[in-house]
């Protein structure tokens, strides 16, 4: 199968028609033109993770996935540093410039910056950076920074932006399975706290008429136990909106894999993983316009609504739900989502990731 580069959105490979091959979005060629290659040195690396197995959230799957992506290199993972192994350490990798602050200063105070990498998260990035002293002296320690989206470069100190690179994460491809065509199955997949701005999605889905044939299921645990009673007196309100909770892994990548849409309205992003989930599920998103999320889709998406924006929402479920214009609507999403899938091959984030420690160990 040959790989096609994409000249813009709509336009077609210069050296032949699509069948038996592949059209590759632009930014996607940093990320594949290069390939793996076993380390020089098997080097000892410590994660740094304000959250571990039990919390389950976005930076216990980083932590997780990436312990192994480095292989054959040994990396572990801690929620404080030092401990009792950290005299073998080589490398650090601190997820999160405020909440692992501690160890970073830690390890700085130890070794200086050799080895020390920081990942900055969208609550870094979009707030903690401009005013949180112990977010600031992270990226003043660190050797490097990653950022997990395309944009968030631009949001960091002119002196930093030097030291920082992106890594995409990334998700394995999967079957897209069978969708069904009796109504347009929505789902959201996220904790229902403040930044993941839930009550734009609730309110949508009030402002649906009954009988639009849009349902929507909303995935996630009430870290916020008010938004989880605003989840419940949405479901007892609106019969096609289901509050499902938290569901494991394995169920919710189903749910996103048969749905027709997934919808994320956060108000704050890093680079949300479930975006990447849905595109290599064959599952087109509408989300809202913020850089966390634009950084992953691209700039010229064209399934986006302004943050906060219900009625905006609204009117793109239903605009994808109608019988003349929709399916148009929800090729050109899929097509534009297709696009992007390359860059968020294990092939890739391995490569980068794997990049990034040998240049911690020897720059």
């Amino acid at each position: 199968m040959r790989t096609a580069l994409c000249t813009g959105p709509d336009r077609p490979p210069k050296f032949g028609p699509l069948d038996g091959q592949r059209w590759v979005c632009p930014d996607a060629i940093g990320v594949l033109s290069f390939m793996y290659k076993p380390p020089m040195q098997k080097l000892r690396v410590v994660i740094v993770s304000p959250a571990l197995a039990d919390a389950n959230n976005g930076n216990w799957q980083t932590a997780r996935r990436w312990q192994g992506l480095l292989s054959p290199h040994s990396a572990r993972i801690v929620r404080q540093w030092p401990d009792a192994q950290a005299g073998d350490d080589q490398v650090m990798l601190a997820l999160h410039a405020r909440r692992s602050a501690d160890s970073v200063q830690a390890w700085h105070a130890q070794r200086s910056q050799r080895g020390l990498g920081v990942v900055l998260t969208g609550t870094d990035l979009y707030r903690d950076i401009a005013h949180d002293p112990q977010a600031q002296n992270s990226l003043t320690l660190a050797q490097s920074l990653v950022v997990l989206q395309g944009l968030g470069i631009a949001s960091l100190p002119p002196e930093h932006k030097p030291k920082a690179r992106v890594i995409f994460q990334s998700t394995g491809q999967r079957q897209t399975l069978p969708k069904t065509a009796r109504h347009l199955r929505v789902v959201m997949v996220g904790h229902l706290r403040e930044e993941k701005d839930p009550l734009t999605l609730m309110s949508a889905a009030r402002l649906l008429p009954h009988g639009s044939g849009i349902l929507i299921d909303h995935i996630g645990a009430p870290l916020d136990p008010a938004l989880g009673e605003a989840a419940k007196a949405t479901q007892a309100q609106c019969p096609h909106y289901r509050w499902l909770g938290a569901l494991p892994h394995a169920q919710t990548l189903q749910r996103i894999q048969r749905a027709h849409l997934l919808v994320h309205t956060s108000r704050m992003e890093g680079g949300a993983h479930v975006l990447m989930e849905a595109i290599c599920s064959g599952t087109p998103v509408l989300a809202s316009r913020i850089d966390g999320n634009m950084g992953l889709l691209g700039a010229d998406y064209a399934g986006v609504f302004e943050p906060g924006d219900a009625r905006g929402l609204a009117d793109r479920l239903l605009a994808c739900r109608e019988r003349v214009g929709g399916p148009a609507v929800m090729a050109h999403l899929q097509h534009q989502c297709a696009l992007r899938a390359p860059l968020f091959e294990p092939q890739a984030e391995r490569a980068a990731l794997h990049r990034w420690v040998q240049d911690l160990w020897t720059l």
